[in-house]
């Protein structure tokens, strides 16, 4: 187990995420104020990765991927095709 958290960690895993924000399909508006979250923790995770604080890049773009999941389960967001 490693005990580091690498950049291109980071930025893998913001490189899969960020593309499909684009297909985000809102049903509500409960889904709107969550995608809209998950844009700003995305953006906030860009700004952490810029400053080398990679241990909160990584923590947003958890929270990013997080709530993103969480909505698709719950059919507050969905993705178009």
């Amino acid at each position: 187990m490693r005990d580091h958290i690498a950049q291109q960690d980071v930025e893998r895993w913001l490189a899969k995420l960020e593309p499909l924000i684009s297909r985000i399909e809102v049903q509500d508006s409960k889904g709107e104020a969550f995608l809209t979250n998950i844009k700003a923790y995305v953006a906030d995770s860009r700004y952490f990765l810029s400053k080398g604080d990679l241990v909160r890049a990584f923590e947003a773009m958890i929270w990013a991927w997080s709530l993103w999941e969480t909505c698709a389960e719950l059919g507050l967001l969905a993705l178009r095709a």
